[in-house]
């Protein structure tokens, strides 16, 4: 069993590059908006398409996180760890590795080790953001990729505006349905505990609330910040791309009422109006 391990390991490190020689050989761009990005091997975005992704960031997001490189290859991952049971293990989506690897092409063994993006501590306290664009199945999962990415940068150098928490809890406190991910959906309702001993549930099976419910703060500050990356994230995936609302929705959780999520992308849109180019709008469409 160890030896093919030892012979899965090999074959994947094969042709790899470590991803701060990615970051030190390939050329950086810097986007119209400020931000530097980089793309290396086998991607399968054009150079157009991927300014145009990038450069939707608008300028006052860009500005906080303007010490994220960003790096579009075709695969990222962790070094493979044996486990036990002789498996190679890829590491969590939050893991900081000790060595992260990019392929500059595309395989189905590669693929089954990489993951959607890795964060890299780089040199001149930078950091480096390197994005799987080929385990990504479309420009709109790669474009949400991205922006979900420089959405959570920017919410951690800035935090979450008054304002736009205070909508957002309303909305959680008025029992709104539905929230834009399984993050912001499990805080949500971890943040409204039911008052003892049981509490009335909704019609979607959300915990009702009311003027006895105990607040845990620690899961209403992951949950404000949560919705808020959400929030920017959706924002500028409409500005780079026609986008309909109904393709973000998941399994695990039902997603934001279609007004309630108007009322948060026009506060965002306040806080940071687009770049030259970029136009937001929202249209709805009528049944039947």
């Amino acid at each position: 069993m160890q030896e093919s391990v030892g012979a899965m390991s090999e074959s994947i490190q094969a042709g790899m590059v470590q991803a701060v020689e990615v970051a030190r050989t390939a050329a950086l761009r810097e986007a119209p908006n400020g931000l530097h990005y980089a793309s290396f091997g086998d991607v399968t975005v054009s150079p157009d398409e991927l300014e145009r992704m990038v450069n939707s960031v608008p300028r006052t997001v860009a500005a906080a996180i303007a010490d994220i490189s960003w790096f579009f290859v075709p695969l990222a991952m962790a070094e493979g760890r044996a486990q036990p049971e002789g498996t190679v293990r890829a590491l969590g989506h939050r893991e900081r590795p000790e060595e992260t690897m990019i392929s500059p092409a595309y395989s189905t063994e590669i693929a089954e080790h990489a993951i959607c993006h890795r964060n890299v501590d780089l040199e001149a306290d930078r950091e480096g953001i390197f994005i799987s664009t080929r385990l990504l199945p479309d420009k709109f999962s790669l474009a949400f990729e991205f922006f979900i990415n420089a959405a959570h940068g920017f919410v951690d150098s800035a935090g979450v505006p008054e304002k736009f928490s205070e909508l957002v809890w309303r909305q959680a406190v008025a029992d709104v349905r539905g929230e834009t991910s399984s993050d912001a959906w499990e805080s949500r309702n971890g943040a409204i505990n039911p008052p003892a001993p049981a509490a009335s549930a909704s019609h979607d099976g959300q915990p009702a609330v009311h003027s006895g419910n105990r607040i845990d703060e620690r899961a209403k500050t992951a949950y404000l910040e949560a919705a808020f990356s959400d929030a920017i994230a959706i924002y500028m995936l409409s500005l780079s791309m026609d986008m309909d609302y109904s393709e973000l929705r998941e399994r695990d959780y039902p997603l934001l009422a279609p007004q309630a999520l108007a009322e948060r992308l026009r506060h965002v849109n306040a806080l940071f109006p687009p770049n030259p180019g970029y136009e937001f709008a929202i249209r709805y469409r009528r049944r039947g």
